[in-house]
């Protein structure tokens, strides 16, 4: 049987014996909510192509079920029957985002508004699979008692991992996650930790943490390049993750075949430690950047002709109006790479291509987590 974490949600969240969470039109209106914090009724009613009567039908209905709240009249809008502001209620569900990278797994815990909770981490340095879960499931009953959290209101799990995706729920992770490779995860993880789970690479929860939180709240069409261990990234159009026929859009590695330089930060360390700079580790990497060390300069310049290969194959592709230097790059390096991006092509009839911003991630904290716990809520309520 084929997994579905939509079969595995608690009744109390459905709407309906039918087992939906939420209506199209209910999603489209909770949408503008999430997007539009403090918005009023009349606003989404004015953006909505619904009739009045059914918007205010909706919007009774969310608030009766407890997933929104309906506040005090907005000022400035003119004369008429006050408008309600409305609000997503964060205590109405919770999700969890897990982000599992080559040395560490980060844990994000999330309210239904987008508020996050709590944050940990999990070593992975030599841990078992099963470890490791059970060492995440101690870290989330740490934070939600600390939130005073009902585990009954966890509307699901969303988990990220970098590697590919090849199946189910499977994925290809590089080596020092090869434990976590090529099973699936999805039936695994439920077991473990007892609800739904969504499966995703952990480029595409960057992405999807970029588009709601970060550059996306104001860029909807944008590349991300998510530099870890190895290198990958995701797509945002018009506000939501692209995924591609097989799952892989944005998966940046088959542009740097036959071994070429590609900015894997797995590859930056082997130059460190061969120039005398001992680094541990990604996270240790990234805490402790500095662009003067010995040979960084040069790993650089190595590795942008290729870069810039990229930049120009997702400009031509995809057209985006930016792209987002993410994952868990130090932002110092990250702008080392916007420093040697090549020109744009000269302007034609004294007329340029639109410009493509070059943008430097500003989400603190672990990126592919934080988007992991959205996940859920974004595949059911938005």
């Amino acid at each position: 049987m084929v997994y579905s974490p939509t079969a595995l949600i608690a009744p109390l969240f459905l709407r309906s014996a039918r087992g939906e969470v939420a209506s199209a039109n209910e999603r489209a209106l909770l949408r503008q909510i999430w997007r539009n914090p403090g918005i009023s009724r009349s606003e989404v009613t004015m953006r909505s192509e619904l009739t009045q009567q059914s918007v205010h039908r909706l919007l009774d209905q969310l608030s009766e079920r407890g997933i929104i709240g309906l506040g005090e009249p907005k000022p400035g809008l003119g004369k008429g029957q006050p408008s309600p502001m409305l609000s997503l209620n964060g205590a109405y569900a919770h999700s969890i985002g897990i982000s599992v990278n080559t040395d560490i797994m980060g844990i994000c815990l999330m309210d239904l508004a987008g508020t996050v909770l709590g944050q940990g981490t999990v070593s992975l340095h030599g841990q078992p699979v099963a470890e490791a879960l059970q060492q995440a499931g101690e870290v989330i009953a740490g934070l939600r008692n600390a939130s005073s959290l009902d585990p009954a209101r966890c509307f699901g799990f969303g988990f990220a991992i970098a590697g590919y995706f090849v199946g189910g729920t499977r994925y290809n992770a590089s080596l020092p996650l090869h434990d976590w490779s090529l099973i699936e995860l999805g039936p695994l993880l439920s077991e473990a930790f007892r609800g739904p789970v969504w499966v995703h690479n952990g480029g595409s929860t960057g992405a999807v943490a970029e588009a709601l939180f970060g550059v996306g709240r104001h860029i909807p069409h944008f590349a991300y390049l998510s530099f870890n261990y190895g290198f990958g990234g995701g797509i945002v159009s018009d506000g939501d993750l692209l995924v591609g026929g097989n799952g892989n859009a944005g998966e940046w590695g088959p542009i740097f075949k036959n071994k070429v330089p590609r900015p894997a930060l797995e590859l930056l360390i082997e130059r460190l430690r061969a120039n005398g700079i001992t680094i541990n580790s990604i996270t240790h990497l990234q805490r402790q950047f500095d662009p003067n060390w010995p040979a960084v300069a040069d790993w650089v310049d190595e590795v942008a002709p290729y870069y810039n290969r990229l930049v120009d194959s997702i400009i031509g592709v995809f057209d985006p109006q930016a792209i987002v230097f993410g994952g868990q790059v130090p932002p110092a390096l990250a702008e080392m790479f916007i420093a040697r991006t090549d020109p744009p092509e000269p302007a034609r009839y004294g007329v340029p291509r639109p410009a493509v911003k070059l943008i430097v991630s500003e989400i603190k904290g672990d990126a592919s987590a934080l988007g992991a716990a959205a996940v859920p809520l974004k595949a059911e309520f938005f």
